[in-house]
């Protein structure tokens, strides 16, 4: 199964089983009036929402370069992140709202045991789905999948709380049953929308920071950094890197100074053996690599990539004035 495949999947797969719980947790969550169920059902819906938008934008996003797009479709899919995030807020602070609005009441609830079965179930199924869609996203350098696999995960987490709860109230009714315990639905409820905002502010940093062209991580930076010394001995150095992401899709851009006298195909080798091995690392990248003659005059960009002594820089000046004029 090739890559597109294997996305499409997996997305698809989220889109089912969310519908599906979203379903089971507010038939229960009306018929025993928990509102920690019912938020819960909310969440799964922000989740089924959140994951059509991830199957679209995978769909998208991988749609090659075009003459109204020409550095492709990547950054739907951080468009996408980035409008599930803000979903995620909304839905969190309605089901704050709700929380409050029933925190004083003391209605008892009935039939927990069918509450704490949908919290089980919810919190299994999100917990191999969520799994499988870090998987693929991993590895498939997909954010789309990966803001996806967060949600899920954060349902795992918000599905397990909301259980405890409902268990912890369902104990109290057996051992202690004149005592309120009533309001650890709310409390549940509340702990829910604390954990979804926490998981929407890491998902903005995340998928806003590509729509407006952040680095590439530092850690991917060094590595492409000491790739290109690699041809240290080849040219005199190097300048000027930049890098950003879109999607999938990564871009690196920098300058290397040659010998003034190599010629035109040398130059354009030794960029194509630097761009194979950056591409070979880290597929769908496109590496532009500006070649420029070395005349021994570093500006101070320039000084922070050079490979020449000092002695050196002065000999290529000297050699450089005996060359004719091209003019």
């Amino acid at each position: 199964m090739n890559v597109q495949k294997r996305k499409e999947r997996v997305a698809l797969l989220s889109v089912i089983s969310n519908s599906a719980l979203v379903s089971m947790k507010l038939i229960v969550g009306l018929i025993i009036g928990s509102v920690s169920i019912i938020s819960e059902a909310i969440h799964s819906g922000v989740d089924l929402l959140a994951s059509i938008i991830a199957l679209f934008s995978v769909k998208t996003s991988s749609k090659p370069a075009d003459k109204k797009h020409s550095f492709g479709h990547g950054k739907i899919e951080n468009i996408s992140g980035t409008i599930e995030a803000l979903l995620i807020f909304v839905a969190a602070g309605w089901i704050i709202y709700e929380a409050f609005q029933k925190m004083g009441k003391t209605e008892p609830l009935d039939n927990l045991g069918w509450g704490i079965g949908v919290m089980l179930i919810s919190t299994v199924v999100n917990i191999a789905v969520s799994q499988r869609l870090f998987k693929v996203g991993r590895e498939t350098d997909s954010i789309a999948l990966q803001a996806d696999a967060w949600h899920l995960r954060t349902d795992v987490y918000t599905s397990a709380g909301v259980m405890v709860g409902l268990g912890l109230m369902w104990t109290g009714q057996w051992f202690f049953p004149h005592v309120n315990f009533y309001w650890l639905d709310s409390v549940a409820a509340i702990a829910v929308a604390l954990l979804i905002i926490k998981a929407a502010y890491d998902l903005t940093i995340q998928s806003a920071g590509d729509l407006l062209d952040a680095n590439l991580p530092a850690e991917e930076e060094e590595w492409i950094h000491g790739e290109i010394l690699k041809y240290g001995n080849i040219f005199h150095g190097y300048h000027r890197l930049r890098t950003r992401k879109a999607g999938h899709f990564r871009f690196v851009d920098f300058h290397i100074k040659v010998e003034p006298q190599m010629s035109v195909v040398n130059s354009h080798l030794i960029t194509e053996e630097i761009a194979k091995d950056i591409e070979n690392k880290y597929p769908n990248t496109s590496v532009t690599i500006h070649v420029e003659p070395c005349d021994g005059d570093c500006d101070e960009d320039c000084l922070g990539g050079c490979l020449l002594s000092e002695k050196e820089r002065c000999e290529i000046q000297n050699h450089i004035k005996t060359i004719p004029s091209a003019k």
